[in-house]
């Protein structure tokens, strides 16, 4: 007997309820619904780029719905860059300083009431003993308003300089930012509002859906945000794949795919992190994905190994541990990893089932945009000390053989969900800025 058919037996075997038994299926109780006002004002916000400080990148611009809500990018470009997806390249009027830290995660399910955490390294996260709900960077100056953690999240691609503030000489908002002053009047997120509400179209949408700025309130960057967060929310919610079906009570998966659900429930013991509802304990492993680019390091630093969840706790336990991703549509959301190190989701795999085989043999894959970038992409990797300190960090796993691999491939397969993928309300026309329309 192959040890794939040793674990499909095992796992019908086992009682429901123990370690290894299938999650409670998604329903309406584990979203919050929006009026259709607020997703649709929520839908030209996220695709105008009126957001960015030099007005030339939109939320879409990195999570498009072509590229199922990613950039298909390992590594993408922000500020400087010109195109959308694989073929975004470096404006040669307006080159970026550098590639993007991390890959762009995607955004199914982000709106999900089980989300506790967001980010790769989790530097937002629910948090009931602060004054907003949340732990963010901003700590005591984060303002009250934000609706929800996805909310939350929205603050921060626009206040960095290499996604869409710009930098310093380039715009107000990015003055602001390098000054220090995100709160308040005259800060970044008040200059962003302010270009917002100067456009009636805009503001008349607003005081439709929120009648707090009817009644003459201004239009706050909360306000953005919520509407931003509702859209995606709706838009991206993710669970009518032929598993999220199954675990309702229709049809069960069968064949290779139902093989790859005993391997992820059982020997392969995927269900340890990848756990719940939304298939993440919302946790943070390290795994020894591979580091490309430049990292999630300041500048001034020396070194590029990018720390995970460290840079947010301090504690050495933490290094290069990164958050459990979430699967619906994970066969279309490549590249991989946290830093998109990985282009054949088969062969990431393998390397995710036995991390502790080490580094030096990676393939160097990566689908890179067009960009004489001054900083190695792959030094980290060339970089023995720091290449070792990944490795070491690395959790053990129990290996996979190619067929194992195969049946897990159609399990994931098994997580797609058409409907989340082609996206509900899509792609507007036209924004109320009239600014262009990435497509």
């Amino acid at each position: 007997m192959t040890r794939l058919a040793t674990a499909l037996m095992a796992a019908l075997a086992a009682p429901q309820g123990l370690a290894g038994s299938l999650p409670v299926p998604l329903s309406d109780a584990d979203f919050a619904t929006a009026p259709e006002a607020e997703t649709r004002l929520g839908q030209l916000l996220f695709f105008d780029p009126i957001l960015s400080g030099n007005r030339s990148i939109s939320c879409a611009t990195c999570h498009h719905p072509r590229f199922a809500t990613g950039d298909g990018l390992s590594l993408g470009l922000g500020e400087g860059g010109i195109g959308l997806g694989p073929a975004r390249r470096a404006d040669p009027a307006n080159p970026p300083e550098r590639l993007i830290p991390r890959n762009a995660p995607p955004l199914f399910n982000m709106g999900a009431a089980g989300v506790t955490v967001l980010f790769a390294d989790g530097r937002i996260e629910t948090d009931a003993s602060r004054p907003t709900g949340f732990r963010t960077p901003m700590e005591d100056e984060m303002v009250a308003g934000f609706a929800n953690l996805l909310s939350a999240q929205t603050m921060f691609p626009v206040l960095s300089p290499d996604e869409m503030a710009g930098h310093y000489q380039e715009n107000d908002v990015a003055r602001a930012v390098r000054q220090g002053f995100i709160t308040g009047p005259g800060g970044a997120w008040d200059r962003i509002a302010g270009r917002v509400a100067a456009l009636p179209a805009y503001r008349t949408r607003f005081e439709a859906v929120y009648p707090e700025i009817a009644a003459g309130r201004p239009v706050a960057f909360t306000d953005i945000s919520n509407a931003i967060a509702a859209f995606v929310a709706a838009e991206w919610r993710a669970d009518d794949s032929a598993f999220d079906r199954a675990l309702r009570g229709g049809p069960p998966l069968t064949g290779p795919a139902a093989e790859g659900q005993a391997l992820f429930y059982g020997r392969a013991g995927c269900d340890a992190c990848h756990s719940g509802p939304l298939l993440s304990d919302m946790g943070f492993h390290a795994m020894g994905a591979p580091q490309l680019g430049p990292g999630k390091v300041e500048r001034f630093e020396t070194g590029q190994a990018d720390p995970g969840r460290f840079r947010v706790t301090g504690h050495a336990a933490d290094a290069f541990a990164f958050r459990t991703s979430m699967l619906r549509n994970v066969t279309r959301t490549g590249p991989w990893g946290h830093a998109g190190g990985d282009t054949d989701l088969r062969a990431f795999l393998a390397r995710h089932a036995a991390p502790q085989t080490g580094l030096a043999r990676h393939p160097r894959e990566a689908v890179l945009p067009h960009f004489d970038n001054p900083q190695p992409v792959w030094a980290v990797l060339d970089d023995p000390e720091a290449r070792a300190a990944i490795e070491a960090a690395a959790l053990p796993g129990p290996g996979l053989a190619a067929d194992e691999i195969e049946a897990l491939m159609a399990f994931l397969e098994a997580l797609t969900d058409e409907t989340a993928l082609a996206g509900r309300l899509g792609i507007p026309d036209a924004v109320p800025s009239g600014l262009p329309v990435d497509r």
